[in-house]
C-alpha cells in the first residue's frame, strides 16, 4: 500500500503572505503524522517562496522520535545550496527534480540527456556517504527508466500533473497506461516507485489501482486545498485512505 508524505510548501506559502509567522508549518508535522501520514515533504526552492531554509530544520527537529517511520523528503534541484541542505538533514529521502529556479512548479521530469546524466551523477558523487533514498523526478515514460537505473538512483517519482489535467476532461487513460508502463519498468530495474504532483481523492484511486507496488505519494496543494473544508487532519486522513485504496465514502 503506498505511503502518503505530507508537502507542507503550500502552509509555508500561507504563512509567507503575513509577518506574523502565522500558520507555522512544523505544528503541523504532529498534526500530519497523527493522521496517517507516513511522511512529510518539502522543497526548499531558492527563493523561499513557500518553504524556508530555517523550515527545513525546524522541520527536521520536529521530526525527531519519528523518523525513520515517518520520513523525511526533501525535493529539490541538485545544485550545491540544494546538497548542502541534504547533507545538514540527512533526510530519509531526496527527490532530485529537474526545476530552473524560476520554474513556477515542478511540471517536467529528468530526460536524462547528456548534461543531466551529468548533473546527476555529481549529486549523487557528492552524497555518498549519506544513507538516503534518492528518487529521480521523471515524466510518465518507460524509455527513462533504465538510465535512471543505470546512473545509480534508487527510484522514480513519476510526475502526474499531466495525468491529473487529463483526468478532468476524461482523457486520462493513455497518460495512466504510460505510469504504469514506466512503474513496471522500475520494478523490472529494482527501483522504487513513488508519484506525485496535483493527485486528489479523485484520480488517486485509477492511479493506485494501475500500479499497485506503487511506494509513495507526496501531495500537498490539492490536500491544502481539501483541507479548507475537511480540516487538516480530516484531508490527511482521506489521502492515507485513498493511498490504500479504501473506498471514499459519500
Amino acid at each position: 500500500m503506498a505511503r502518503l508524505s505530507v508537502n507542507l510548501n503550500k502552509i509555508a506559502l500561507l504563512r509567507n503572505s503575513r509577518k506574523t509567522g502565522v500558520p507555522d508549518p512544523a505544528a503541523f508535522v504532529p498534526l500530519a503524522a497523527r493522521a496517517g501520514a507516513q511522511g512529510i515533504t518539502l522543497h526548499p526552492r531558492p527563493d523561499e517562496r513557500h518553504v524556508r531554509r530555517t523550515d527545513v530544520d525546524a522541520i527536521a527537529a520536529a521530526m525527531e522520535g519519528m523518523r525513520p517511520a515517518c520520513e523525511l523528503n526533501l525535493e529539490g534541484y541538485p545544485d550545491a545550496r540544494f546538497l548542502e541542505i541534504v547533507r545538514a538533514v540527512r533526510p530519509e529521502q531526496v527527490t532530485f527534480v529537474p526545476d530552473a529556479p524560476d520554474v513556477f512548479t515542478s511540471d517536467k521530469g529528468f530526460e536524462l540527456d547528456a548534461a543531466q546524466t551529468t548533473l546527476v551523477r555529481e549529486a549523487l558523487a557528492a552524497l555518498e556517504g549519506i544513507e538516503t533514498r534518492i528518487v529521480l523526478f521523471i515524466d510518465p515514460d518507460p524509455a527513462v527508466v533504465p538510465r535512471v537505473a543505470e546512473i545509480g538512483a534508487h527510484g522514480i517519482e513519476i510526475y502526474t500533473g499531466s495525468y491529473a489535467e487529463a483526468w478532468k476532461a476524461g482523457r486520462h487513460a493513455p497518460l495512466l497506461d504510460a505510469a504504469a508502463k514506466a512503474a513496471l519498468a522500475a520494478k523490472a530495474h529494482g527501483l522504487v516507485v513513488n508519484a506525485g504532483h496535483d493527485l486528489n481523492l479523485d484520480n488517486i484511486p485509477p492511479l493506485v489501482a494501475a500500479i499497485p507496488h506503487l511506494a509513495e505519494a507526496s501531495i500537498g496543494h490539492e490536500l491544502t486545498a481539501d483541507a479548507l473544508v475537511m480540516g487538516f487532519e480530516g484531508a490527511v486522513a482521506a489521502y492515507a485512505a485513498a493511498l490504500r485504496g479504501e473506498r471514499r465514502e459519500g
